[in-house]
């Protein structure tokens, strides 16, 4: 059972005690109180965040675009002062350590797969520079601070949430029929306000129902309506524009009823919040999430068996994420000598840093070392280079479906190769006295029901690096 540790977390350090209940061990991880933060340097708000990216946007937009209109080397120069002056290449770095430090050094392992889990399901892809300054400040704040509450309180805050309004472009979703739709600025500039689908249809497609559950076109465009007015506050704040915080907005708003999916809904800022309460509430919906949580934790494609127990405990929860979370990791244990799962990157990338005590994710201090005004040093630089290369950095999602779960997608021969390589840095990250056969020894047992089997292929190598590039690399690591 020992590959379970893997499974629904990272392994098992080289002196750590092997829990003699596993499934115990995993389930007394997830708690109605969310945990403080492993990473002990400062931790910047998403409002601070949020500012940084300000300074970036408009001093660019609206000063050194306009300063160097003709001066393309000029502008090139000023643009790289401005962006160590917002910190632009660091602070993805610092989130990547916040981020890893919950799984390589945290007492609750299991919660960390389960935020990954969260932040990929409402991913915030790679736009609008968000990457750089706020995906992870909203990955902590809006996904891991909601996790100890229900699926429709989680949806409703990343639904909600700054980014996420920016990300699908909610604030220019406003109703044709609009206090603004009858601004005098449309009518000179011909502009008419139209609705705009994209966070409506990403609600429906990917946070909550999918489309298992039979909804129309005619669904996106009511749901559309019902989130006119949701945008940045730009009443008071004309030079935050964007970057403003979002509340509902009613001169965006369209009038009148709004009827979804068959059903009245209130109109006004109350309709959104009825809107979610009834996806999160859908029967397609708790299927949906099964199903997803089993193909992340077990096999890329689970069987009813496995999803019915989650289901079955959304519905006796309304939708408690604790006790679903609880439901998936104990489905995980009962299937867990059936079934291994093929780790994606990043997962792979910390199973190996747990398994050998390595040192990463830099130490805090190297990080809260970092000054505005410059760049990242070599050290706080490799987080985002790390990630980048393997193929899966948290942040850079292409698409707002986030990262597959499925191992054809990670199986390329290029992928496989940046694990050889990768690997190879992993042990570069080993602590000095860690470097010898006696070490890998403590590794494999602790992590493999067959540890002979494992070191004997591990012995046919002499040096302790060719021995670690192997280990992390056998069909018994990549697979969990």
């Amino acid at each position: 059972m020992k590959n379970f540790f893997r499974k629904v977390a990272f392994g098992l350090k080289p002196d750590e005690k092997i829990p003699s209940d596993p499934l115990v061990w995993a389930t007394s991880q997830i708690s109605e109180k969310i945990p403080d933060f492993s990473y002990k340097g400062k931790i910047y708000s998403e409002k601070e965040m949020r500012k940084l990216y300000r300074e970036w946007v408009y001093n660019d937009r609206k000063k050194l675009r306009k300063k160097f209109k003709k001066d393309k080397k000029g502008y090139k120069a000023a643009k790289n002062l401005l962006r160590d002056a917002t910190g632009q290449k660091f602070w993805r770095n610092l989130e990547i350590a916040i981020r890893h430090k919950e799984a390589t050094s945290s007492d609750h392992p299991v919660l960390a797969k389960l935020w990954y889990f969260w932040t990929n399901h409402f991913t915030i892809s790679d736009k609008d520079m968000l990457s750089y300054y706020s995906t992870g400040a909203y990955q902590r704040e809006s996904i891991r601070e909601n996790l100890n509450k229900t699926f429709e309180e989680l949806t409703y805050e990343a639904t909600v949430a700054w980014a996420m309004i920016l990300h699908l472009d909610n604030s220019e979703n406003v109703g044709p029929k609009s206090e603004d739709a009858r601004a005098d600025w449309r009518k000179r500039k011909k502009r008419p306000a139209t609705i705009n689908e994209n966070h409506a249809r990403e609600l429906l497609e990917l946070h909550t129902v999918s489309p298992n559950s039979g909804y129309t076109q005619e669904n996106i465009q009511e749901l559309a309506l019902i989130m006119t007015g949701w945008a940045y506050d730009d009443s008071k704040h004309k030079t935050a524009l964007e970057t403003a915080d979002v509340k509902f907005q009613r001169k965006y708003h369209e009038p009148g009823k709004k009827i979804f999916w068959g059903i009245e809904f209130p109109k006004g800022k109350k309709g959104l919040p009825a809107a979610i309460k009834f996806l999160a509430n859908h029967p397609s919906t708790s299927e949906f999430i099964a199903y997803k949580l089993c193909r992340y934790l077990i096999t890329d494609y689970p069987t009813k068996e496995m999803t019915d127990p989650i289901v079955k405990a959304w519905k006796k929860s309304n939708g408690y994420l604790p006790e679903i979370h609880k439901a998936a990791i104990e489905v995980a244990f009962n299937f867990n000598n059936k079934y291994a799962k093929f780790q994606n990157p990043e997962n792979w990338w910390l199973q190996m840093g747990t398994m050998t005590d390595a040192k990463w994710p830099a130490a805090d201090e190297k990080f809260d070392n970092y000054k505005l005004g410059s760049g990242p040093d070599p050290y706080q630089a490799k987080p985002h280079w790390f990630m980048k290369d393997m193929g899966h950095h948290p942040y850079l999602s292409q698409q707002p479906n986030g990262y597959s779960d499925l191992a054809e997608d990670w199986m390329s021969p290029e992928l496989i190769i940046r694990r050889l390589l990768y690997a190879r840095q992993g042990y570069i990250n080993l602590k000095p006295d860690n470097k010898n056969n006696e070490f890998y020894e403590k590794v494999v047992n602790n992590n493999f029901d067959d540890p002979d089997k494992i070191m004997k292929l591990l012995n046919q190598n002499d040096k302790p690096i060719d021995k670690h590039i192997l280990l992390f690399n056998l069909p018994e690591v990549l697979r969990a």
